[in-house]
C-alpha cells in the first residue's frame, strides 16, 4: 500500500491506469490522467518554493480540481490545508494567517475571497485550475500577488518530483470549531491517514469494482476514506454534488444513477433519506454499505432504514477528528422496542481504546468514564497552539506497559459485557440544573423516540436561580404541541430533565459538516432568549 497517501495513487495508476478514478458530473477521470496531472501541480509548487512541510490550501468546491490539488500538495512534501467553501472571509483569513499558508489553489469562482485570505501576509502565489489561458495577470491586478492559471501546468514535467518524505510528516491540517471562537488547526500525518484507510479497505471488502461517494466536504474528515479508500483499491469515488444533499429524493437518486455501492455520510442525511425519500423495500440495490459517523444516528431512522435496506451492511463509525476513526460496530438487527442508541463499538486495527474514570483509574466494564486513544490514528497536535495540544495529548495512564501519549476525546462511555463501549455523552454537554447532573443527549434520545419528532437538539440556558433551564428545538412531522411533548418526556425521563422550553421549528441549523449547530441555537437562545 505504501507509506505516503499519494503512494496510494501511484500504484493505482502503474497498475490500472485507465481505470476510472474520479467521476464528477459529466468528467470521468482515469487513474492514468490524474497521476499525470498531479506530477505537474506538484512540479509547479516546487518550483514556486513549496517544500517539505509547507501548507497549501484548498479553497475549491469539492471537484476533480480539489482532488487533483490534494495529491499534487502532498506529492510535493507539503501539507493540504482545506478551507471551507462556505466560511466568511474573516474566518478564511484567519487560518491561512494561522497556518501560514504559502499558495493558495482555488476556482475562479471563489475569487471574491482571494483578497481577504491573501491579507495575511503569508500568501505568495495563487494557482486557479479550473481558469487557463492568460487570465492571471488579470487576476494578479485585483489581488496584489501572483496568480497562476491552470495552463502552468503544461509542459511541466510529467513525473514525480523526488521528494524525501515519511509517514510521520504533516499530510493535511483540518481545522474545526474551537471554544475560544476561533477554529484550531489539527495535524494530521500520513501515517494517521493510512492507519484508518489500510483498516478500512480491509474491513469493508473495498475492491476495484467498488464505487464510493464522497458526500463529505474536504474539510470534513469523512472525506479520507472516500478518496485515499478508493485509490487503495484501484476503486472509483463519485463526488457528490452539495445540491443533491438537499433533497433526499435526489440523494436516492444518485446513488441509483450512479450504481454507488459504499456509501458515506453523517446520519442526518440518511435520516432524511429513510423520511423523505419515498424508498420502498429492496431499493437502491446497488448498495451494498453503508458507513455513517459524526452524530448519534436516531435508532429509529435506523432501524427503519434497515428494514428498506436489508441487502445492506451498517457500520456505525466513531471518532473525533483529533483521531480520525477509532472504533466501529456493524450494526445488528434492531429490535422494534429499542430505544437506545447503537454502540460505538470496538477499537480498529492498531489503535486501542480505553475509558478513564473521574479518579483517574481504568473503569471497569459497566462503569463510566472518559473515553481515551492511543495508536497510529492520534493527531500530531493543534497547529501553533502547544498549550491546547498539551491538555489533550497527556501521558497514557496506562503506566510501563504503555508510555505514549494518549488523546482525551471528552466522550463519556461505558464499555458492554461483550466488549462494545457505548456513547452516553460528552463531558461539556453536561450541565447541572436545580443540583442535578444531567445529560442533554438523554433527553435528545427521548424526544426521538416520540414518532413525530423528525429532529430535535437540546440545549440549556443559563439561569441565576436554577443554573441552568433545559430548552428543546424539535421538527415535527405531524402537529404535536408542546404539552405533549413535555407529557411523552415525562413518561421516560426524569422529572428534572424534562425540558422547561420546547422550540418547535420548521428546521435545525445544520454546520458545514451537515452535523445539527448546537452553538448556532445556543446563541440564538442568548440573543433571544429561553421562551422565543
Amino acid at each position: 500500500m505504501g507509506y505516503l497517501l499519494h503512494h496510494l495513487l501511484s500504484s493505482a495508476a502503474a497498475t490500472s491506469p485507465e481505470r476510472p478514478a474520479v467521476v464528477d458530473g459529466d468528467r470521468t477521470v482515469t487513474y492514468a490522467d490524474l497521476e499525470v496531472r498531479s506530477n505537474q501541480l506538484a512540479q509547479l509548487l516546487i518550483e514556486l518554493g513549496v517544500g517539505r512541510g509547507d501548507r497549501v490550501g484548498i479553497y475549491l468546491d469539492k471537484s476533480f480540481e480539489s482532488v487533483l490539488a490534494i495529491y499534487g500538495i502532498l506529492k510535493c512534501g507539503a501539507a493540504y490545508v482545506p478551507l471551507d467553501p462556505q466560511a466568511p472571509g474573516a474566518r478564511l483569513a484567519y487560518m491561512a494567517r494561522d497556518c501560514g499558508l504559502r499558495i493558495l489553489v482555488t476556482g475562479h469562482a471563489k475569487r471574491g475571497a482571494w483578497g481577504q485570505i491573501a491579507a495575511g501576509g503569508s500568501l505568495r502565489h495563487i494557482i486557479v485550475l479550473d481558469v487557463t489561458g492568460d487570465g492571471g495577470n488579470e487576476l494578479t491586478e485585483n489581488v496584489g500577488i501572483p496568480i497562476l492559471t491552470a495552463s502552468a501546468l503544461d509542459g511541466r514535467p510529467v513525473s514525480a518530483p523526488s521528494v524525501e518524505s515519511i509517514d510521520q510528516d504533516l499530510a493535511y491540517i483540518l481545522y474545526t470549531s474551537g471554544s475560544t471562537g476561533e477554529p484550531k488547526g489539527v495535524m494530521l500525518s500520513h501515517r494517521n491517514a493510512l492507519t484508518f484507510v489500510a483498516w478500512a479497505v480491509g474491513r469493508f471488502g473495498v475492491d476495484p469494482q467498488d464505487r464510493l461517494s464522497s458526500h463529505a466536504p474536504l474539510h470534513f474528515d469523512l472525506s479520507v476514506f472516500d478518496l485515499f479508500g478508493a485509490a487503495a483499491s484501484h476503486a472509483v469515488v463519485v463526488l457528490v454534488p452539495a445540491t443533491v444533499s438537499v433533497f433526499p429524493i435526489q440523494v436516492a437518486r444518485f446513488i441509483d444513477d450512479h450504481a454507488i455501492t459504499i456509501w458515506y455520510s453523517v446520519p442526518s442525511i440518511l435520516s432524511m433519506l429513510t423520511e423523505r425519500a419515498n424508498l420502498g423495500t429492496g431499493d437502491l440495490p446497488s448498495l451494498r454499505t453503508i458507513l455513517f459517523a459524526g452524530e448519534v444516528f436516531p435508532t429509529k431512522y435506523l432501524r427503519r432504514l434497515m428494514h428498506l435496506l436489508p441487502h445492506v451492511r451498517f457500520f456505525n463509525l466513531y471518532g473525533p477528528t483529533e483521531t480520525n476513526v477509532c472504533t466501529h460496530y456493524e450494526v445488528a438487527p434492531i429490535p422494534e422496542e429499542q430505544t437506545e442508541t447503537v454502540p460505538i463499538g470496538r477499537a480498529i486495527d492498531n489503535v486501542e481504546v480505553f475509558a478513564v474514570t473521574d479518579e483517574g483509574r481504568i473503569a471497569s466494564p459497566s462503569e463510566t468514564g472518559e473515553l481515551y486513544v492511543r495508536g497510529g490514528t492520534v493527531m500530531r497536535g493543534y497547529w501553533g497552539d502547544r498549550e491546547r495540544t498539551d491538555s489533550r495529548l497527556v501521558t497514557s495512564p496506562l503506566g510501563a506497559q504503555a508510555e505514549d501519549d494518549v488523546y482525551m476525546t471528552g466522550d463519556l462511555v461505558r464499555e458492554d459485557e461483550d466488549g462494545n463501549y457505548r456513547l452516553l455523552g460528552r463531558r461539556d454537554s453536561q450541565i447541572k440544573s436545580r443540583g442535578y447532573r444531567i445529560e442533554l443527549g438523554e433527553i435528545e434520545t427521548a424526544l426521538y423516540s416520540h414518532p413525530a419528532v423528525l429532529e430535535c437538539a437540546v440545549t440549556a440556558v443559563p439561569d441565576d436561580l436554577f443554573t441552568n433551564r433545559i430548552k428543546a428545538h424539535v421538527v415535527t412531522r405531524d402537529p404535536v404541541s408542546e404539552a405533549q411533548l413535555a407529557r411523552f418526556c415525562a413518561e421516560r425521563i426524569p422529572r428534572y430533565m424534562v425540558p422547561e422550553f420546547f422550540e418547535l421549528r420548521d428546521s435545525l441549523p445544520k454546520t458545514s459538516t451537515g452535523k445539527v449547530d448546537k452553538v448556532a441555537l445556543a446563541r440564538e437562545v442568548q440573543m433571544r432568549g429561553a421562551r422565543s
